[in-house]
């Protein structure tokens, strides 16, 4: 039986970069050694790393004077991170869900945090509009997707000041200006990579403007100098990327990966708004591309795990959804196919015809 991979992250990756890989995992390129014991200065990861910066400099169309970085920790170490290096008085977030919210939590030990606005009263079923980025900040933070409650915030704010943004579980999925960032970041477990690697892109006037010292491992500066090679990177990871990076080039690049992306999400969300039986859980002008909640609607809820069953007898893998919304999750990130999103809504129509 086909699995059919929702999972959240760590998620489905390509059939080439997982190919790509498990053949480096063999026999890294040429050398006769693996992907996992060749040494991260060698010439031959080197041009890993070089090709990998270019391509995500070529996919986003960044401009000159942007770096790009590959490195450890996860997004989580970057909500220190961006603070420690861009923080010097105040900064402004907004507050979106769960990873937003940690976000916060970690500014505020380096400085005065306004947030501009939250939806956490509704828990997090909205994206908060209308909100004022006060112009005296350093910088402002938001998460363009949320993982857990399954919002994007798909359009570009307007920001009169420096803005920092986590793409974590949406870069590489739709078309943006990235002119308009000093720093991007986000984990690469969702639409790039394994988990292991964490990307960083930033501005290079972004830095150098708090007058705190910074821990050598923590400042942007000291991996921007070293090309990322500060301390050995994720290795492994670091080569699957590179094989997600060219497996998105020959698709056509991120616009053709958004038009079908929105196609998958079409899908799905026309077939729980048609279903007697399911309910999406935040506002329609916010649903995320990336990320399908939904529960079961109340006259029908003593049917969850029934459902959950009935579905992962049917190859349905990942569904279930976080523990802060209940219901089901299905994520669609750039390497799941067609195939799985009609396989899911087949099995919701089955299983609605049978109640």
């Amino acid at each position: 039986m086909k699995k059919h991979n929702f999972y959240a992250g760590p998620s489905i990756l390509s059939p080439f970069t997982i190919k790509k890989t498990a053949e480096a995992v063999i026999d890294f390129a040429g050398t006769g050694l693996s992907i996992l014991e060749v040494s991260h200065r060698s010439k031959e990861f080197q041009a890993v790393v070089d090709e990998a910066t270019e391509l995500v400099k070529e996919l986003l169309q960044l401009p000159e004077g942007y770096h790009v970085l590959f490195l450890g920790g996860g997004a989580s170490t970057q909500f220190a991170m961006v603070p420690y290096n861009m923080l010097q008085t105040k900064a402004a977030y907004l507050d979106t869900g769960t990873w937003a919210n940690k976000a916060i939590k970690e500014a505020k030990l380096f400085g005065e945090v306004d947030v501009v606005a939250s939806s956490k009263a509704s828990n997090y079923n909205y994206i908060p509009k209308d909100f004022v980025i006060p112009t005296d900040a350093d910088y402002f933070h938001y998460t363009s997707n949320n993982t857990i409650y399954g919002t994007e915030l798909r359009k570009t704010p307007e920001c009169p000041i420096p803005m920092v943004c986590d793409m974590s579980s949406d870069i590489f999925s739709r078309v943006f200006d990235a002119s308009k960032y000093s720093l991007i970041y986000g984990g690469a477990q969702k639409n790039l990579a394994p988990a292991g690697v964490t990307f960083v892109i930033v501005k290079e006037d972004a830095l150098g403007k708090v007058t705190r010292a910074i821990p050598t491992m923590l400042n942007y500066e000291t991996h921007i100098k070293k090309g990322s090679m500060f301390n050995t990177p994720p290795v492994l990871p670091i080569y699957s990327a590179l094989m997600t990076l060219r497996y998105y080039k020959e698709q056509g690049g991120v616009a053709a990966l958004e038009k079908f992306d929105l196609e998958k999400a079409a899908k799905l969300y026309e077939e729980i708004d048609r279903n007697k039986l399911f309910m999406g859980t935040v506002a329609e002008e916010d649903r995320s591309i990336m990320n399908v909640c939904f529960v079961m609607k109340p006259d029908y809820a003593e049917l969850e795990q029934d459902f959950f069953n009935f579905a992962t007898e049917r190859g349905m893998v990942g569904i279930k959804g976080h523990r802060s919304v209940g219901g089901f999750r299905a994520s669609l990130y750039n390497a799941l196919p067609m195939e799985s999103v009609e396989a899911l809504v087949n099995c919701m129509k089955e299983y609605e015809a049978k109640h």
